[in-house]
């Protein structure tokens, strides 16, 4: 059994799998199940039905102090796997240590979620079941478990889903069901012909189970389906609906049903456990639930961000310290001096941004780019300069004026902009596309994302403000908008393209300029706007 830190966090097998060799000295019945590898580690053989099996009698027994029996000819559970389905359970109805009453479609000869649900929460379960075999065998294993005042196991008939196992409880509100359905259509499917990925490495484990419990018609994809169109009767008689998946390709059609259907709130999840996957679907007509986030989502939101960045070389970084100093910035620090320029840059780009806390010599501008205009900088200014010819004669200081206002006007430069790189020759500057981030660097990003929004400053100034000085001039944006009052800030803003964070840190004589993504429509802008200020800072060192 694997480790797999993919598991649910409460999952009591996460960190701390079963040890074999303990299991094997305490329990009799396991201990002949136990083989040594080459390398002296205690194994279990899951390919195997009833060396399965004595572990997952092994593990009740154990862990949560259960006696069951299960036949060799119906399905046998392993139990992280069932327990990650509980613990999400728990996460969707706030029922961890709280009694809930719940619904298992098909229980199985073992009845393990209500016996794990029973046992661990005090939950009240309805498990109903079509096979005679199994529906035995699972109240004997409630009964012997002195739980049969919190679970009621119901024979059904063929076919039975929610619709005919409520009809006597027309009364009861139930905060959820469980499923785990029939995964294939037909016997090929079941040994993985047409069904698995060649590509993947065989089952490590044996794959058990009845006709009625592994395989149903149109696979487990009908079978949910034919539990959504139950819920469109029901509605709020449940508050949550769920389901286990075996593949992951059946996620988007039924998601795309529900869709369809108009059902307000979905979320699905995926369940890991050793080289074992399953994907499970929720479903509420309810409008106060809360709606855990897709496991993709908590990955993107935990992984460590790789941040596109860029290093100014120590000679470029003397020259670019001489003109912000001649715009007007007091600071003799490097870091302010880069930051005032780059503040200068995005607000002709009138691209928002505001200073952030930051670590002791740093400086992070938190971004927000509500319109590209870094690119295709050269026909905005031949079409500006179009349109200057047509205008008629002026008068001389007219004139002046007009070609004054029209040269402060005209965009910069863009990335892409032939002339810019003839500039840029002779000028060294290292180029770091997605690398490897340190802890350092993700708690940077960390700490100024959580204290956005705090310090504004001036948009309209490439002047350094002097240490402790707040600013609040109108931005461009913020004028354009009528007499509203304060300016647009950053994280006021609706619709945007993107937002990220800028940090500008000292590498010994070097600076270093980090982006690091937080949210938007796509990265590739981000990665424009790098080159675009990388360029544009090189170019002004040349014209110095």
């Amino acid at each position: 059994m694997a480790l797999n830190k993919s598991m649910h966090p409460r999952n009591r097998y996460k960190d701390k799998p079963p040890d074999f060799a303990y299991l094997a000295s305490k329990y009799p019945d396991f201990q002949q199940h136990v083989h040594t590898s080459l390398t002296g580690r205690p194994i279990v053989n899951f390919k195997e039905p009833e060396a399965v099996r004595a572990l997952t009698c092994t593990l009740l027994k154990e862990d949560f102090g259960l006696t069951i029996e299960i036949p060799l000819e119906r399905l046998i559970p392993t139990v992280p796997l069932r327990l990650n389905y509980i613990h999400w359970v728990e996460d969707l109805i706030d029922g961890q240590k709280q009694p809930r009453r719940g619904i298992d479609i098909g229980t199985g000869a073992s009845c393990i979620y209500p016996l794990l649900g029973a046992t661990m929460n005090g939950w009240y379960f309805l498990a109903t079941e079509v096979d005679d075999i199994c529906f035995d065998y699972a109240k004997k294993n409630v009964e012997q478990n002195n739980l049969s005042d919190l679970v009621k196991v119901v024979k059904v008939p063929q076919k039975t889903l929610l619709m005919d196992a409520l009809k006597e409880e027309t009364e009861i509100i139930y905060d959820f069901c469980m499923c785990n359905p029939p995964f294939f259509a037909n016997q090929l499917e079941a040994k993985g012909v047409n069904s698995r990925n060649s590509r993947r490495p065989p089952p490590s484990s044996v794959n058990t189970g009845g006709v009625t419990e592994i395989m149903a018609e149109g696979g487990e994809l009908e079978f949910v389906k034919r539990i959504i169109h139950d819920s469109l009767q029901l509605k709020k008689r449940l508050r949550w609906y769920s389901c286990m998946l075996g593949k992951k390709c059946s996620l988007a059609p039924l998601k795309e049903e529900l869709r369809k259907q108009g059902v307000p709130k979905v979320t699905h999840t995926e369940f890991c456990q050793g080289r074992t996957m399953r994907w499970a679907l929720a479903w509420s007509f309810y409008d106060d639930v809360i709606v855990p986030s897709p496991p993709s989502k908590k990955r993107k939101l935990e992984k460590a961000q790789k941040p596109l960045s860029f290093t100014l070389p120590e000679a470029g970084v003397k020259e670019l310290q001489a003109k912000a100093s001649a715009a007007g910035c007091s600071s003799s620090s490097s870091v302010d001096s880069i930051t005032a320029l780059l503040e200068k840059t995005l607000t002709e780009l009138r691209v928002l941004h505001k200073r952030v806390p930051s670590r002791q010599q740093e400086q992070s501008l938190f971004l927000t780019a509500v319109e590209n205009t870094w690119i295709h900088g050269r026909q905005k200014r031949r079409e500006q300069t179009r349109q200057l010819r047509e205008l008629p004669r002026a008068p001389p200081c007219a004139g002046a004026s007009i070609q004054t206002s029209a040269a402060i006007a005209a965009p910069v430069s863009t990335a892409n902009d032939k002339s810019q790189d003839a500039d840029l020759k002779g000028k060294t500057v290292s180029s770091k596309e997605p690398s490897t981030e340190t802890e350092t660097t993700a708690e940077r990003k960390e700490e100024a994302l959580a204290n956005a929004g705090v310090e504004d400053v001036d948009m309209n100034s490439s002047v350094c403000p002097e240490p402790g000085q707040e600013t609040d001039v109108k931005t461009p944006a913020a004028a354009s908008a009528g007499d509203t009052g304060r300016p647009r800030t950053p994280g006021g803003v609706e619709q945007f393209l993107f937002k990220c964070l800028l940090n500008v840190i000292p590498e010994g004589s070097d600076v270093e300029i980090e982006m690091y993504w937080v949210e938007g429509q796509n990265k590739d802008l981000m990665n424009q706007l790098r080159t675009y200020l990388r360029n544009t800072l090189l170019k002004s060192v040349g014209k110095v």
